[in-house]
């Protein structure tokens, strides 16, 4: 909508703008959709639930930490969400476009294009964390089968669930992504 042009093939932070970028993840829904409530459960919402749980598990998580935790799906505001049987199915290619997007922007927000191996790794455990949430309270999964794909689930406050576990309106979760990035970029 800001009149960018993304090559998705050669992505430069220069056509990255935040406004895309919450406008885009706010309207994509995770679980393809299939979830209870009013509204989807958006890539903006589950990302900001997904930073939430990583400043719990490590509360002294800097801004910049915690911006890269806030982007790491940022890429799906262009390419969408696809679940990750699929994304397997499609191999390496669409992985590589994911990273080259990515990269593009970490610079943007003046973050490096490769994350520190440990942040990568806080990352994967709270993304699955969300996950195993999302599955349970939203998805349908019953714990048990939740656990086989996401591992135990997690510890968390009833404050997380009531702020980040009902979607939101895409309006809402664009805004509230917004304002945590600008928020954490000023760091």
């Amino acid at each position: 909508l800001s009149g960018r042009r993304l090559d998705l093939l050669d992505p430069s932070p220069l056509d990255v703008e935040i406004d895309d970028i919450a406008h885009g993840l706010a309207r994509v829904a995770r679980w393809n959709g299939q979830t209870k409530g009013a509204y989807i459960f958006s890539v903006a919402q589950h990302v900001m639930l997904v930073e939430a749980l990583a400043r719990a598990k490590t509360p002294r998580l800097d801004a910049a930490a915690r911006l890269a935790v806030l982007l790491h799906d940022a890429p799906e505001y262009v390419i969408g969400d696809m679940i990750s049987p699929f994304k397997a199915v499609i191999g390496d290619s669409y992985k590589a476009v994911e990273h080259r997007l990515l990269a593009a922007i970490h610079l943007r927000f003046g973050l490096p294009p490769t994350l520190p191996e440990a942040l990568k790794n806080l990352i994967k455990s709270a993304d699955r964390a969300a996950a195993f949430l999302e599955a349970t309270r939203l998805a349908g999964f019953e714990a048990a089968e939740a656990r086989r794909f996401f591992g135990p689930p997690p510890k968390f406050s009833a404050a997380l669930e009531r702020d980040y576990l009902t979607p939101w309106p895409a309006g809402t979760a664009e805004k509230r992504f917004r304002e945590r990035v600008e928020k954490l970029s000023r760091g």
